[in-house]
């Protein structure tokens, strides 16, 4: 299995991103660009969406990306900067791309945006284990 084929199986067996609705849009090694739509069920009590929504697609995204080199990739580290609300029916699209990628480490930031407009900021660290993904 090729590195940028990996996402793919990832979210075959995540039920919680399928729960959401993401779906990817552009893959490669080192990088991963997915969306998803806001519903109703997703807001919070002040009719916006909940913070954690913008957050689970982001680090869907950073897990994703960080695994396309071939070994399994778990986050050690991350946090969101949640720069505008969100509202029902709004399309997110958040990429993530490696910063820097060490032999244990990786450091992504993931860029989420509604349009073009920058909605959230997201940085990770994942450790990455020797098991293959292949």
């Amino acid at each position: 299995m090729k590195g940028e084929a990996i996402p793919y199986k990832m979210l075959s067996q995540d039920a919680f991103s399928t729960w959401l609705g993401i779906e990817i849009l552009e893959c490669e090694i080192g990088r991963c660009k997915v969306g998803m739509r806001i519903r109703p069920e997703m807001l919070n009590s002040m009719n916006k969406a909940h913070g954690g929504i913008s957050y689970a697609l982001a680090d869907t995204a950073f897990g994703f990306a960080a695994n396309t080199h071939g070994k399994y990739a778990v986050s050690i580290e991350t946090s969101i900067n949640h720069i505008e609300a969100l509202e029902e029916g709004d399309y997110l699209i958040a990429e993530s791309v490696i910063e820097k990628v060490k032999n244990k480490l990786g450091f992504n930031v993931v860029e989420v945006k509604r349009g073009e407009e920058l909605v959230a900021l997201f940085k990770g660290i994942v450790y990455r284990t020797q098991k293959d993904w292949y």
